[in-house]
């Protein structure tokens, strides 16, 4: 089994030689077996093709995923737990570690081992594993090493964007026109933005990660229905307050939302591995109080998600392959434009209670890449507790800096929270 990667794919993989990485790091309380983990990760395998593929290179130099006739199991490493900080600072190690993707799949596992408590850390190379797609593989992988024998069934991988966009979409002449229309447009657009000759050093990466209890996430969801406005806007509203404040008019007033495309293409069912995002970009009127922005901002999400058409952004995508290297050139080495990447998992639906172990507690996600502005909060509600994971570099946004930026966020939370209960 073999396909050709998706534009959005090459992009991530670039040249095969710089980390893209992915990690999704959790608790479990109890003991275990390293031939059961073992067997855990053959039986995910046996599901997803792709997490047994290669990448190889056709004449062109164009990359595939390709599945060896021999499988090669998930790599394993195994180290003694000593502290809860251990998977903080292994997260960070693993950013920086490449996948061969000639010689190795694209994913590997990390068992901090401990007597009654074990942090584990999947690690993917973003090019095949978007966040919902991780979320899937962590809940059949607990299955499997709860249960060896449940059935977790098989997956029928994505083959090419036939796989996602209606055939009557791509048989379009009409369609096709209009995507390889965009697709020029944008391709020549790209050629005459200016950009520096070397990238942005980025400098140390570092991770601050934070928990809200479960009173407080309460309090949160609670306040954002009354009100009329997601979580994900009051996050994104606070978030761009809190760079306005700490960053002056280094602040660039915009924060881009990944959207699940799943939303969007039901061809894509949430067991499939896929990376593939959408995206919109939001910004604050500094002009209106932050209530009124709420509402502003909710009303932005709600025409931009509407806007969203996954067939024609792909349909574009693959019409203009030919344009990947100046578009990653303008990545790499064009000047930031928005303060961060802002993205929601929302509510983990993965059960915590096992018949040999407990999942205690499942730390948001980090991903970090050579695609320019590092900066990224994460967040994810799991066992009725939000959790926070903010990832950057030096090089784009000191550290001293994002503490403060921490500090404001979880001091405006309160502020908001604390006037709805005096007013």
């Amino acid at each position: 089994m073999k396909r050709k990667l998706l534009f959005g794919e090459r992009m991530l993989l670039g040249d095969g030689t710089e980390p893209f990485n992915a990690v999704i790091p959790f608790r479990l309380k109890g003991t275990f077996e390293e031939a059961a983990i073992k067997h855990a990760l053959f039986r995910i395998q046996e599901k997803h093709p792709w997490l047994k593929a290669l990448i190889s290179r056709d004449q062109k130099n164009t990359p595939w995923f390709e599945v060896p006739e021999k499988n090669i199991s998930i790599p394993i490493r195994v180290m003694t737990r000593k502290t809860d900080e251990d998977w903080l600072h292994e997260s960070k190690k693993e950013w920086n570690i490449s996948f061969d993707g000639h010689k190795l799949p694209l994913i590997r596992f990390i068992w901090i081992k401990g007597e009654e408590v074990s942090d584990m850390l999947f690690v993917f190379h973003h090019c095949i594993c978007d966040g919902g797609s991780a979320m899937s593989l962590l809940r059949e992988f607990l299955a499997v090493l709860d249960n060896p024998t449940v059935d977790i069934g098989i997956e029928k991988p994505i083959l090419g964007i036939q796989d996602v966009v209606p055939q009557n979409l791509l048989a379009s002449r009409k369609q096709q026109f209009k995507a390889k229309f965009i697709g020029r447009l944008a391709a020549n657009a790209i050629k005459f933005i200016p950009i520096g000759k070397k990238a942005i050093e980025r400098k140390e990466d570092y991770l601050i990660h934070w928990k809200f209890d479960k009173e407080l996430s309460r309090q949160i969801i609670t306040h954002c229905k009354s009100k009329g406005f997601t979580v994900n806007t009051f996050l994104c509203a606070i978030l761009l307050q809190a760079f306005s404040k700490v960053r002056g008019k280094a602040a660039f007033n915009k924060v881009s939302c990944p959207v699940d495309i799943r939303r969007f293409a039901p061809q894509i069912k949430d067991d499939h591995l896929f990376a593939f995002g959408l995206m919109i970009v939001l910004s604050s009127n500094k002009k209106m109080s932050f209530d009124d922005n709420l509402h502003f901002m909710q009303e932005s999400v709600d025409r931009k998600t509407t806007k969203l058409n996954p067939y024609i952004t792909m349909m574009v995508m693959e019409s203009a392959h030919d344009a990947l290297d100046n578009f990653t050139k303008l990545l790499k080495n064009g000047k930031s434009s928005n303060d961060c990447m802002f993205s929601n998992l929302g509510r983990i639906q993965i059960p915590h209670e096992y018949k040999s172990f407990t999942l205690d507690t499942i730390f948001s996600p980090t991903v970090i890449g050579p695609l320019g502005n590092t900066t990224t909060l994460v967040t994810s509600t799991f066992r009725d507790e939000m959790d926070f994971s903010f990832v950057a570099s030096e090089g784009y946004l000191p550290h001293a800096e994002a503490l403060a930026m921490r500090d404001e966020i979880n001091q405006t939370i309160q502020l908001q929270l604390d006037s709805l209960i005096t007013a």
